[in-house]
């Protein structure tokens, strides 16, 4: 599998997300660049996020989110 920029923007937007308390998303605002608001529609299209400019993490984003921020600290670290 070839990461394509579309799912490099997704997993950005992820990383965004505060793990620590899932009482806290995120708000994409309209004027945040084209690739980021279209991340966060396939986003939600994908049942990951709440809305689809932004809102919190589904049961299947804290997943995903914990996988994606645990694979960006692991290739950052080294």
């Amino acid at each position: 599998m070839v990461l394509t920029e579309e799912l490099v923007e997704e997993i950005n937007l992820l990383s965004l997300f505060n793990l620590e308390t899932l009482q806290e998303g995120i708000k994409v605002h309209a004027d945040a660049g084209p690739h980021v608001v279209a991340a966060a529609r396939r986003l939600h299209d994908k049942g990951i996020i709440s809305q689809a400019d932004g809102g919190y993490l589904t049961d299947l984003g804290i997943e995903v989110a914990e996988h994606a921020q645990r694979m960006l600290t692991i290739l950052t670290s080294r």
